[in-house]
């Protein structure tokens, strides 16, 4: 195509050469979605996610959890001060940071099972991105009305019906996703603290800053993205069909007895009689109550989340014109194809892939319970001096200076013990600490704190086994007797024996 054939070039538009002078744009523009309302088993489903799912994001930051005085008692909170993750009776310090990594295994684990055995049924009834559309949905047919009504709202002129309502589903809109993002801040925060906070302008910037960013990003995905999210930004529909197989279970669409398709008047059929064409009369109801906008009858779809709306709706015409129920259905495409020959059916849970995936997922569980039951409550670790390596003192003794950490994950003031073995120590001193008579020291840790002392550990050059001469502290709680050791070495000079 010459370039001189272009006389005011679009940047969105190709246009061909010859007398045609066609023009094909390079971007579809979106074909805005308008879902019906419906009424059925998967919508009443969906309904009881929809609540149970924002209730528990809702209400759970206030939930209590005693834990002592000296913790928070906020059932479910993250605190970025104390770097302590709390759900209910477990509490993750930063470095067991590996439970988190864990969860999202299992998180992604669990997601390839549901997938292999229902299709798309997290994005249908758990996804975030489908529970807060299908409330402003919720919002926005409240005020606006049903699919017509929209249809018929949009294209109309502006007036003061329009205004007002379309102005009050977006004030709804912005309410909703402030309180979307007021919550988040609340799993970060003592609750009840943070909202008097927010309210009195005594709150911290990140809070408001995340707030903001929730908000908006609620506002605009929820309430404007919607069907596009799930279609263009989402990778889960990518490879989701890497997941599934011809015995999986989705949304299906009986072509051997639905097609030959056509209005129902064209059959002229009695009802309930058996037609010899299909027992589709193409109504476009299943289309109509999509929220992705797409039509099951042209098989699986990346854009179908899987939420059975459409069965729904199907079930509803067929119950109207006297036609049997699940024309559209959830069943597998090996079903299908028997079901089409009358052969039997049968659905079949139990697969390799399905074992696979429950196996990795049992495996995960079950090593994540045992170190979470069998995790320890004391932890110690130690940080040798790198600068100077070592001093030596006006005796000729080498001196090594340490900070120890006692982690004390208890919910109770602990004293510990702390020792050194494996060295042929001359002294050995805690900066503000007294010795007890057997050269020991005893380390006070508040509850669920970190204690960080100064040691300072000195030794014969004779003694020791080189630049380098490995040795352990030990500290051992006074009250039960449960220890921990760490291994570090004791620097010396080349020319120690």
């Amino acid at each position: 195509m010459a370039m001189s054939n272009l006389q005011h070039p679009d940047p969105n538009t190709i246009t061909a050469d010859g007398d045609d002078d066609l023009d094909q744009p390079l971007y579809k523009t979106r074909d805005k979605v308008y879902p019906k309302r419906v009424s059925g088993y998967f919508r009443n489903l969906k309904w009881f996610a929809l609540v149970a799912l924002l209730a528990i994001y809702w209400l759970v930051p206030w939930l209590r959890w005693d834990r002592g005085a000296t913790a928070p008692d906020q059932a479910v909170l993250i605190d970025m001060d104390l770097g302590r993750a709390y759900f209910f009776f477990i509490e993750i310090w930063p470095q067991e940071v590996y439970y988190i990594t864990g969860i999202l295994i299992m998180a992604a684990i669990g997601l390839f099972l549901a997938t292999s055995l229902f299709g798309r049924i997290w994005c249908g009834y758990g996804c975030p991105q489908t529970v807060w559309t299908d409330l402003f949905m919720l919002v926005e047919r409240y005020i606006q009305g049903d699919r017509n009504a929209r249809v018929r709202l949009d294209q109309s002129k502006w007036t003061l019906e329009k205004i007002w309502k379309i102005g009050a589903t977006h004030l709804a809109w912005v309410v909703i996703s402030m309180i979307t993002g007021g919550a988040f801040v609340l799993y970060f925060n003592d609750a009840p603290t943070v909202i008097i906070d927010v309210f009195t302008g005594n709150a911290s910037l990140a809070v408001y800053v995340t707030i903001a960013f929730l908000t908006s990003s609620t506002y605009l995905l929820a309430g404007w993205a919607r069907e596009q999210v799930c279609t263009y930004m989402c990778p889960w529909p990518r490879f989701q069909s890497a997941m599934l197989d011809d015995e999986s279970l989705i949304v299906t669409y009986e072509g051997w007895r639905g097609e030959t398709r056509g209005p129902i008047k064209r059959k002229n059929l009695a009802r309930g009689e058996v037609p010899e064409t299909g027992h589709c009369i193409d109504c476009h109801a299943c289309v109509n109550v999509c929220p992705t906008g797409i039509d099951i009858r042209d098989g699986l779809q990346m854009e179908c989340i899987g939420c059975g709306l459409c069965i729904d709706a199907c079930n509803d015409i067929m119950d109207k014109v006297g036609f049997p129920r699940d024309l559209v259905r959830f069943d597998s495409v090996q079903n299908t194809q028997l079901r089409a020959v009358g052969k039997a059916t049968r659905i079949r849970l139990v697969r390799p892939r399905t074992v696979f995936y429950t196996a990795v997922l049992m495996i995960v569980a079950a090593v994540m319970m045992f170190g979470l039951f069998n995790r320890s409550v004391l932890e110690l670790n130690v940080l040798r001096d790198r600068n100077p390596l070592f001093v030596t003192l006006s005796d000729g003794d080498v001196r090594n200076g340490y900070t120890v950490k006692v982690l004390n994950k208890e919910q109770a003031e602990k004293t510990y013990i702390l020792s050194v073995t494996g060295l042929a120590t001359t002294d050995l001193q805690i900066i503000g600490q007294t010795p007890n008579q057997d050269g020991s020291f005893n380390l006070d840790v508040a509850p669920d704190r970190v204690g960080s002392f100064r040691v300072f550990v000195a030794a014969t050059p004779a003694t020791l086994e080189g630049e380098a001469t490995p040795f352990e502290f030990k500290v051992t709680d006074l009250e039960t007797g449960n220890s921990e050791t760490y291994d570090t070495v004791f620097a010396g000079p080349k020319t120690a024996h």
